[in-house]
């Protein structure tokens, strides 16, 4: 069963489990199991999905219990200014302590039979912290030791694999990341952790509630896995 992180009558959070698509996708028409209808089934009852997780991340995923909320909570996280968003992302290098990423991404096509040609350049901005750095013993290249950071990651538009994109543009990919991460060393990362897995997490969603609109904060802690890199939890000293 998928875990409930809230449940009233207008929405429901989930916890997304990584590697599990959001709802059908012609980019990955292999794939058999969607969010969308997992939680259907286990409630028994229609959903509507207001935004949309990558598969390889974990975190908040939030759904509407009828159309009016939908559209309510759509036109929230459309906006993005009564929207915060907290993602907690590993990636490659030591990043400054913090920054603004303000790079355009052109948009992407929902599906693999669309061309990439004509589509619309998009604004896109994500505020970053650099919550923890570590360097690993593991060997990699002419290098001794393998450097990593634990990243805050706020965006403030929604484009798709924005944070992905981002994160690759300053040359700090996601760890994980077979688009636009670099796949030597997330093959070696995987075989030395013990874990492949796209380092990416939805750690907290806050937005008004479509009904009452006061301000509704839904979090997700980091699963154990997270674990398997030393790194203190957020709350903790970093």
């Amino acid at each position: 069963m998928l875990p409930i992180l809230y449940q009233d009558a207008h929405l429901v959070a989930i916890d997304k489990p990584a590697g599990l698509l959001v709802h059908r996708s012609g980019l990955d028409a292999g794939e058999t199991r969607f969010a969308l209808q997992l939680l259907r089934d286990q409630l028994g009852r229609p959903v509507w999905p207001v935004h949309r997780l990558d598969k390889g991340s974990s975190g908040v995923l939030l759904f509407a219990l009828d159309a009016a909320s939908a559209s309510v909570l759509g036109q929230a996280l459309a906006d993005g200014h009564a929207v915060g968003r907290r993602y907690l992302a590993m990636v490659r290098g030591w990043p400054p302590d913090a920054g603004l990423i303000d790079h355009p991404l052109k948009r992407l096509a929902d599906d693999a039979r669309t061309s990439a040609r004509g589509l619309a350049v998009q604004p896109a901005r994500t505020r970053y912290r650099t919550l923890a750095r570590h360097a690993l013993p593991l060997a990699y290249g002419e290098f001794a030791q393998t450097r990593c950071a634990l990243l805050e990651l706020q965006p403030e538009t929604g484009r798709r694999h924005q944070l992905r994109r981002h994160c690759k543009h300053i040359a700090h990919p996601i760890i994980g990341d077979s688009t636009h991460g670099h796949g030597p060393l997330n093959r070696a990362l995987a075989a030395w952790l013990g874990l492949q897995r796209l380092w990416l997490h939805a750690e907290k969603l806050q937005l008004p509630h479509p009904a009452s609109g006061r301000p509704l904060v839904i979090q997700a802690p980091l699963g154990a896995e997270w674990s398997a890199w030393g790194t203190a939890l957020p709350g903790q000293a970093l």
